[in-house]
């Protein structure tokens, strides 16, 4: 099954500064050969459940052996049968919207 996600990890007991986490996990799921797209406060993926899944596992895993010793994290899913829809698509159907 194919799956949207939203996630936002949050490293807790870590500082203030959690830049070096964000780019952890974006190493992840850079290396995951996930489409991905980092923004303000999260980062969307798709991809395959079982490696959307496993990539946001990975990032866990590393952001603990970075340090932190607590992580919260906020995870949007989203997942559709009728018909195949990339992240991008759904942008560029609000953006078509916008110009009418």
């Amino acid at each position: 099954m194919k799956v949207h996600a939203d996630l936002c990890v949050i490293p807790l007991g870590a500082g203030v500064s959690v830049g070096q986490y964000v780019a952890e996990c974006q190493r992840v799921l850079r290396d995951s050969g996930l489409t991905h797209q980092l923004h303000a406060y999260g980062t969307n993926i798709e991809g395959d459940w079982d490696e959307v899944m496993a990539a946001i596992k990975q990032c866990h895993e590393r952001v603990h052996a970075l340090g932190a010793p607590r992580i919260s994290t906020t995870l949007k899913l989203g997942t559709r049968t009728d018909r195949a829809q990339s992240l991008q698509d759904k942008i560029d159907s609000v953006k078509s919207k916008l110009d009418q």
